[in-house]
């Protein structure tokens, strides 16, 4: 399916749970000092939300179990909280996690590798999708009463999708640095980077896996220390994590060639 073509379908799903449902971002909860925003630019801003984050668990679907994985850990911590601080408002987002949930634990059975099952475009797209407005309200709960998060949600939904949005966010860049679409398919994805060194695709997916846990934790953890210092905590770690695969791979390349050449030690 054509970039054009999903373009069109992911604005048509937008728009039908952005105007029948209200499902919009209605405030940046303080960030950089910005509280309600105006109606026209929640609903564009709600638009690139959800398209962005559709499109990042349908780009990390590069390995065996990787996508499922991601998506089970996302949909269980937004359902628990759902479930746990939602109250009446919010038992349909903790139903529909928790259908997700289900869903993607029975599908892995036959998704990790060696998967005799695939998602897809189709099931990437879908997942990513449900994920996207599970995150907007998990957001919107910040301006509920009783909500352990509070204004922090905002920082706390961007750990609970770190892997995805690091993902697409460092792929996204690095196409651009080279002259490259944004959308050109290629092998810089973090997965691409941790199996060239050397990692099998289950030792890939589970460390993959066992990041995004870890984040999701910390982020929970250190929710108290507010919007900034947690998505300056986490674009760090991003970047820190990017610079590590790029020289883990410059190295492993280096070593590679000396040993090639006879001049390896």
């Amino acid at each position: 399916v054509s970039v054009a073509k999903k373009f069109v379908s992911q604005l048509l799903a937008t728009g039908i749970v952005m105007l029948m449902a209200d499902v919009r971002i209605t405030s940046f909860q303080g960030i950089l000092g910005v509280g309600t925003l105006p109606v026209g630019f929640s609903y564009c801003f709600t638009f690139v939300v959800i398209v962005g984050i559709t499109n990042a668990i349908n780009l990390i679907d590069g390995l065996d179990g990787l996508a499922g994985t991601i998506i089970l850990l996302i949909s269980s911590t937004l359902g628990y909280y759902f479930y746990r601080y939602g109250g009446s408002a919010s038992s349909g987002y903790a139903f529909v996690a928790a259908c997700l949930v289900g869903g993607v634990l029975g599908f892995l059975r036959y998704n990790f590798h060696k998967a005799t099952i695939f998602m897809g475009d189709t099931g990437s797209l879908v997942c990513g999708f449900i994920i996207s407005v599970l995150a907007i309200r998990f957001i919107e709960l910040g301006n509920t009463v009783g909500q352990p998060f509070g204004y922090t949600s905002p920082a706390v939904t961007l750990g609970i999708l770190f892997v995805p949005l690091l993902d697409t966010s460092r792929v996204f860049l690095l196409r651009i640095l080279s002259g490259k679409s944004p959308f050109a398919p290629d092998k810089n994805h973090i997965h691409h980077r941790v199996l060239a060194l050397g990692y099998s695709q289950i030792s890939t997916v589970l460390g993959l896996g066992l990041l995004n846990l870890a984040v999701i934790l910390l982020v929970i953890h250190f929710a108290y220390l507010g919007n900034v210092l947690l998505i300056g905590g986490l674009v760090g770690l991003g970047v820190l994590l990017s610079v590590l695969l790029e020289t883990s791979r410059r190295f492993d390349k280096a070593i590679t060639v000396g040993q090639l050449s006879g001049t390896g030690r």
